[in-house]
């Protein structure tokens, strides 16, 4: 009899409360605009956050409810705009593009190592590791976390085992920002012409004999173009909130190419750079 007591107090307080929900749920749902599973569809799907929301999902809400147009999402092909914008019957709309940079130039052929490293092949174990075993406490090591993370397929290693972003793949997801233990990749907009291929914070020539195309922090871009260009903790860093009609300029006078010009054509260096022609990895420092 106390068990049958149990058991039907139990239901009746299940039951009580499961009507208590199917009442709220009743008082406080809220319709759905149905076109937001349409334009979800019409989305790539990727879940990238490149349009700077989320997800797919959080993307077409914003769509549909007006607070964002269509080529918000630069993922998507010009075509998958267009259709999103026809169905939902609002202008495309336009975002400048943005993709990763990687803040190094540090090659193994311009590079030194001072140890070599053996464990786990990922930067992120090597990093823990008395630095990764490069010469350069800031540089890349080589190792393709960030190829390995990227599913747009947007990043491979050059045979100078440093990373190359494809502008046309890369969706500015992040991923390799997150992944990289040197901090070295970052996301900027393709109008971002002046760029620092270096993250050194050391000084001088002697920063020469662990990276040959290190910033020495000669000073010399600041000085050619002032107000774009400053020195911060002994590297130069740039103002991209400033107008950049001459700031090619300060890539001229860099005697390492540590800033360079970014281009349609690729990446160029200033006049004074010193040309690198070497193929095979420089030899391990002493230490």
């Amino acid at each position: 009899m106390i068990v049958l007591t149990s058991v039907l107090t139990l239901g009746g307080i299940s039951l009580a409360l499961a009507m208590v929900l199917v009442v709220i749920n009743r008082k406080l749902y809220v319709d759905e605009d149905p076109r937001i599973d349409v334009v979800e569809d019409l989305l790539p799907g990727s879940n990238c956050g490149a349009c700077g929301l989320p997800g797919c999902r959080a993307l077409s809400e914003a769509l549909v409810g007006g607070d964002a147009l269509p080529g918000k999402c630069t993922v998507s092909s010009d075509e998958g705009r267009h259709e999103i914008a026809t169905y939902l019957g609002v202008d495309v709309g336009t975002q400048e593009k943005v993709i990763a940079r990687l803040a190094c130039a540090g090659g193994i052929n311009v590079s030194r190592a001072r140890a070599h490293y053996q464990g786990l092949d990922t930067c992120r174990a090597a990093a823990m590791v008395g630095g990764g075993g490069k010469s350069c406490t800031w540089g890349c090591l080589g190792l393709s976390d960030c190829a390995d993370v990227c599913d747009f397929d947007a990043i491979h290693m050059s045979p100078h085992h440093l990373p190359v972003v494809d502008p046309d793949r890369c969706t500015a997801c992040g991923d390799c920002v997150d992944v990289c233990p040197k901090d070295l990749f970052q996301l900027h907009a393709v109008s971002h012409r002046l760029w620092v291929a270096c993250r050194s914070l050391a000084a001088g020539d002697e920063v020469l004999d662990d990276c040959e195309v290190a910033c020495t922090t000669c000073g010399r871009c600041a000085m050619d173009a002032p107000g774009v260009v400053e020195i911060v903790d002994n590297l130069p860093v740039v103002d991209y909130d400033t107008s950049h009609e001459r700031a090619r300029i300060a890539i001229e006078r860099c005697p390492t190419g540590a800033i360079v010009w970014l281009s349609d054509a690729g990446t160029e260096k200033g006049r004074d750079a010193q040309k690198v022609l070497r193929k095979r990895p420089l030899p391990a420092v002493a230490t």
